[in-house]
C-alpha cells in the first residue's frame, strides 16, 4: 500500500495534514528525517506509517511512558502490532515483550532511552532488521534545550551497534534554531529532510493574569467550565495539594499528578483522567506531556514556569482535537524567585546548563509581562516571522494607548545610577516614591536626590522598569534577589531628546470569560452527539479503555453529519478506518439508524 491507502486503511483519514506526506515518502525512500511540528500536528503518523509500510522493524524511542501506552493501546485499536519497554514493566514483562519482537510480531517498538544499551534488549536489536530508529522528544539529547537528558546521548552509540544503519528520524514540537543544529548534530543525522510545518497552534487562546491571590481568580476561570477536561500545572508539589483541596472543596472534580506520590496512586490518578472520571489534573511538570488525551479544552498554568519551551509543550495539550482552548497564566513576581531557587539548588546541573536556564527563565518572564501580541512573541522565539497581530490572545483584544515615559525612566535610570546599582526593584520603588521605610533608612537611601521624586505607585513604576528590562534598557541579576543593573542602553535615556514609551491599559480586556464553545454546539442534534458519546463511553468501559481511543469527538461529529446507514459509508466518516468499522461500525450505526427513524 502507499501511505495515503495506509493512512485511510488504519488511521480512517482521507488526506495528511501539511507537512506529513513529503516527509513520509522522504523516510520512505531512505533519507534521515527531523520533523519540527506542534502539539496535535500528527508528528505520530510521520513515523507510524512509513513502519507499517517498510519491511523490518521501527524503534521509538521516547522519555514518557505514559504516551508509549497510549499510543500502543491506539495502535492495537487499529489492528497495528506494537509493544512498549519501559520502567513500568517487570522483567517477566520485558522478556516477552522481546520474545514476541524476536518472531516478528511488532511492526513498531516504543523504549524508554535508558533501556537501549541493556544487554537482552541490545541482543534482540542487533540480530532484528531495524528499519527506521524513531527519537521522539527530540529536543531532549540538546543541552541548549528545555529538558536535557543524559540518556539521549546513548541514542548514537546504540544505532552504531546495530549490523547495518537504519533510517534515523526524529521529531519534537518545540526546538529553537540553535537546538534544530544540536539535534543534526548529536545524532549524525545524514543530510537529513528537515520540516518545520510552523509552530502556531491558531485554535488556542492565550491569556496571562497578573494575580497576587492566584485561588479566586482560577476558580473565576473554571466557574464555566465544570463539564470540560483539563489540566492545571502548579510549580512544586506543595501548591499542587493545595489546589487540588481546594477545588475539590469548591466541587469540582480534581485529581492531583506529582512525583511525591506512589507509582500507584500516579498511574490511578492518570487514568481517572483519560478516563474522564475525573475533569481536573492538578499536576507538576512531570505530568502531561505524553497525555495523548484529545478533549483537553483548557490549560492553566497556576505559576509562571520556567521556560518558554516547557510552557508551550504545556500549553499544547489543550486543543489536540482541533477545538478552541484557552491556555491562561496566572502570573506573579513570587514565580520568578521560586523559578529562580529550583534552578539554582538543582545539584545535577552545570554551571553552563544554569546560565543557560536562567536565560530562558529571563525570556519567560518578558513573555509574562509584555504587552504585545502573545502568539508573535512565542513564533519568534522559535524562529518564526509572524504577523503582528494574531486577534486570539488577551493583549491582542485588550485596548491600549501609547504613554510617554521617558521622563519616569529617567528617574528610574538616575535612582538606579545613586544607589550604585546594589538593589532590587522593589527598594527602588520605594525609593522613588519616598517611603521612609527601615530598609531605605539603614541604607541612607533618604538621603539621596532621588528619593521621593516619583508620584506615581508602586505597579506603575514596577510596570516601567519591567518595560526598561524588557526592551535593554536595564537588566536584573539572575539571583534569587535579583538586582537592578544598568546597561549600554541607559545612558541613552538621560541624554537631551531621547524618548520612550510603553502601552498601557486604556480599558480592560474586551473578550469576557465564557464557556469554550464545545464541539456539540456546532452538530445539528445535540441528542444523537451525545447518544453517541454514550455508546463510545459504554464499549470504553468494556475494554477498560480511554474513550477518545475508541473515536475521539471530532469523529463522533462528522458521525453526525454524515448519519452512515451501511459500514461503506460508516469507512467514509473521517478517523474510522477498516479495523475499527468492523469492531465498532455496527452498533454505531444501529444507534444512527435508530435516532433516524424516530
Amino acid at each position: 500500500m502507499n501511505p495515503k491507502q495506509t493512512l485511510k486503511q488504519h488511521f480512517g483519514y482521507d488526506s495528511f495534514r501539511e507537512g506529513q506526506e513529503p516527509l513520509i515518502n522522504d523516510i520512505l525512500q531512505g533519507k534521515d528525517a527531523l520533523g519540527i511540528m506542534p502539539t496535535g500536528a500528527g508528528k505520530s503518523l510521520c513515523f507510524q506509517i512509513p513502519a507499517l509500510i517498510s519491511e523490518g522493524i521501527t524503534i521509538i524511542v521516547s522519555p514518557l511512558i505514559s504516551l508509549m501506552r497510549d499510543q500502543v493501546i491506539a495502535l492495537a485499536q487499529a489492528g497495528i502490532p506494537a509493544a512498549y519497554i519501559n520502567s513500568s514493566l517487570n522483567e517477566r514483562q520485558i522478556h516477552k515483550a522481546l520474545l514476541n519482537a524476536q518472531n516478528n510480531m511488532y511492526k513498531l517498538i516504543y523504549i524508554a532511552p535508558e533501556r537501549l544499551l541493556t544487554r537482552d534488549f541490545l541482543y534482540f536489536a542487533v540480530g532484528a532488521d531495524i528499519s527506521m530508529v524513531t527519537v521522539d522528544e527530540a529536543h531532549c539529547i540538546s543541552q541548549w534545550g528545555q529538558d536535557f537528558r543524559p540518556s539521549y546521548t546513548e541514542i548514537p552509540k546504540f544505532i552504531a551497534h546495530l549490523h547495518k544503519r537504519p533510517v534515523v528520524s526524529a521529531f519534537t514540537a518545540t526546538a529553537t534554531p540553535r537546538v534544530r543544529e544540536d539535534i543534526i548534530n548529536q545524532l549524525a543525522l545524514d543530510n537529513p529532510t528537515i520540516l518545520v510545518s510552523g509552530f502556531d497552534r491558531p485554535n488556542l487562546h492565550f491569556d496571562i493574569k497578573k494575580a497576587k491571590d492566584k485561588l479566586p481568580t482560577l476558580t473565576e476561570f473554571l466557574l464555566t467550565r465544570r463539564n470540560q477536561s483539563g489540566i492545571v500545572y502548579c510549580a512544586t508539589r506543595a501548591t499542587v495539594e493545595e489546589v487540588c483541596e481546594k477545588l475539590n472543596k469548591y466541587g469540582y472534580s480534581a485529581s492531583r499528578y506529582h512525583a511525591g506520590l506512589s507509582d500507584h496512586e500516579r498511574l490511578t490518578n492518570q487514568d481517572d483522567f483519560l478516563h474522564d472520571r475525573v475533569q481536573i489534573m492538578v499536576a507538576t511538570n512531570a505530568f502531561g506531556m505524553g497525555i495523548d488525551k484529545s478533549n483537553v479544552s483548557f490549560v492553566v498554568h497556576y505559576n509562571m514556569p520556567k521556560d518558554l519551551e516547557g510552557y508551550y509543550q504545556e500549553a499544547g495539550r489543550a486543543g489536540r482535537d482541533g477545538e478552541p482552548a484557552e491556555c491562561l497564566m496566572l502570573y506573579s513576581k513570587g514565580d520568578v524567585s521560586t523559578n529562580l531557587w529550583l534552578i539554582n539548588n538543582n545539584q545535577e546541573s552545570e554551571p553552563a546548563t544554569k546560565e543557560r536556564n536562567i536565560k530562558r527563565l529571563q525570556e519567560m518572564e518578558f513573555f509574562s509581562t509584555t504587552k504585545e501580541c502573545l502568539r508573535e512573541f512565542i513564533l519568534r522565539y522559535f524562529g518564526e516571522t509572524p504577523k503582528s497581530k494574531c486577534n486570539n490572545c488577551v493583549n491582542c483584544e485588550a485596548s491600549y494607548e501609547d504613554m510617554d515615559i521617558t521622563i519616569e525612566s529617567q528617574k528610574i535610570i538616575s535612582c538606579v545610577i545613586r544607589m550604585n546599582e546594589r538593589f532590587g526593584i522593589g527598594i527602588i520603588t520605594d525609593v522613588l516614591r519616598g517611603k521612609n521605610n527601615a530598609k531605605v533608612v539603614s541604607f541612607r537611601l533618604d538621603k539621596l536626590s532621588t528619593f521621593g521624586i516619583s508620584n506615581k505607585s508602586k505597579a506603575e513604576l514596577t510596570d516601567i522598569i519591567d518595560h526598561l528590562v524588557l526592551y535593554g534598557y536595564l537588566r536584573k541579576t539572575a539571583d534569587q534577589y535579583p538586582v537592578v543593573k544598568l546597561t549600554a542602553k541607559s545612558k541613552d535615556l538621560l541624554r537631551q531628546g531621547a524618548s520612550i514609551s510603553m502601552k498601557t491599559s486604556r480599558k480592560s480586556s474586551k473578550r469576557a470569560v465564557t464557556s469554550i464553545q464545545p464541539p456539540l454546539a456546532r452538530v445539528a442534534d445535540r441528542n444523537l452527539l451525545e447518544a453517541l458519546k454514550q455508546l463510545r463511553l459504554s464499549i470504553a468501559k468494556e475494554q477498560n479503555l480511554p474513550a477518545f481511543v475508541i473515536f475521539h469527538d471530532s469523529t463522533l461529529t462528522d458521525m453526525c453529519e454524515k448519519m452512515p446507514g451501511n459500514l461503506d459509508e460508516f469507512m467514509n466518516v473521517s478517523g474510522v478506518g477498516q479495523v475499527k468499522a468492523e469492531k465498532y461500525g455496527a452498533r454505531f450505526i444501529e444507534v444512527i439508524q435508530g435516532y433516524v427513524a424516530k
